[in-house]
């Protein structure tokens, strides 16, 4: 299955758990990533913000406070599901569209700054997204990004998957993916691919994020919220998936409930991408 028949679908599915899980974190200060990408970006008022693979619009949301008065945010995602969620609380100076950000269809140099956070990876093409994304911001704009690079060692993710796997087999893969997977976890990687779109500087960082969970069971309660946990459950038997919390948990060692009731510890990257031509 391609990347745009697979993920589109599945985050319409869950958008809700989706936005609740990330919103849980954007307020707690744990979503590093996106938040350096808010940072990035650092927008003003009235100025014109493109939010790519904008999800439930919990960037474009804050994106909007930062551009009023006079400035306007626009959040685009190929997940219908998402931008009916987004539309349902979107503000004055903010809209959202179903829009693939490989095709986008504004004209060239109409933003003052765009952000996608966590969603470049999702691109098969990653070179036409960031081309796209350069077309549409105007000189001197600038475009940051957030993605999700590695799972650390010691992240409860990497055990709880094991537990998942063995339960619910391997998640569903998109054949178009790995060109682009690999390009975004290596940054050197990643940097060319910006240059090669246009941008003429692009700065990148490596972040560490720390999610803190009250419990085990409410960390298992959100993970409908990971696309390739969610994808799976639907395929499980009514009766199985109702004891989500159990099964998951079945047969742990002692290393996963300790864990499992501190953190997880993953790596993200943010970059930023300079247009000054």
């Amino acid at each position: 299955m391609k990347s745009k028949d697979l993920f589109p679908a599945v985050f319409s599915r869950h958008a809700l758990a989706y936005e609740r899980r990330l919103e849980d974190i954007m307020e707690r200060g744990e979503a590093l990533g996106r938040l350096r990408v808010i940072e990035l970006v650092a927008a003003q008022p009235g100025m014109r913000v493109l939010d790519l693979a904008c999800g439930p619009g919990t960037l474009t949301r804050r994106f909007a406070l930062q551009v009023s008065p006079g400035g306007e945010v626009v959040g685009v995602d190929l997940a219908p599901g998402m931008i009916e969620l987004a539309r349902a609380t979107a503000t004055p100076n903010s809209r959202f569209e179903v829009m693939d950000i490989e095709e986008l269809s504004f004209e060239d140099e109409s933003f003052d700054a765009a952000a996608c956070g966590h969603g470049l990876q999702f691109a098969p093409q990653l070179a036409v997204a960031l081309s796209e994304a350069r077309r549409v911001l105007r000189p001197q704009a600038r475009f940051a990004a957030s993605v999700p690079i590695e799972r650390t060692v010691a992240s409860v993710w990497v055990m709880l998957e094991e537990v998942v796997d063995r339960w619910l087999g391997p998640a569903p893969r998109a054949v178009d993916q790995k060109p682009t997977r690999d390009a975004i976890a290596d940054s050197k990687q990643l940097a060319q691919a910006a240059l090669d779109a246009g941008f003429t500087s692009v700065d990148v960082e490596v972040i560490e994020e720390t999610v803190r969970w009250a419990s085990a069971e409410q960390m298992v309660s959100m993970f409908t919220s990971w696309w390739d946990c969610a994808a799976r459950l639907e395929g499980v038997d009514s009766e199985r998936s109702g004891r989500g919390p159990e099964w998951l948990r079945a047969r742990p060692t002692s290393r996963h409930r300790h864990i499992a009731f501190a953190a997880g510890a993953d790596l993200s990257c943010a970059a930023r991408f300079a247009n000054t031509a």
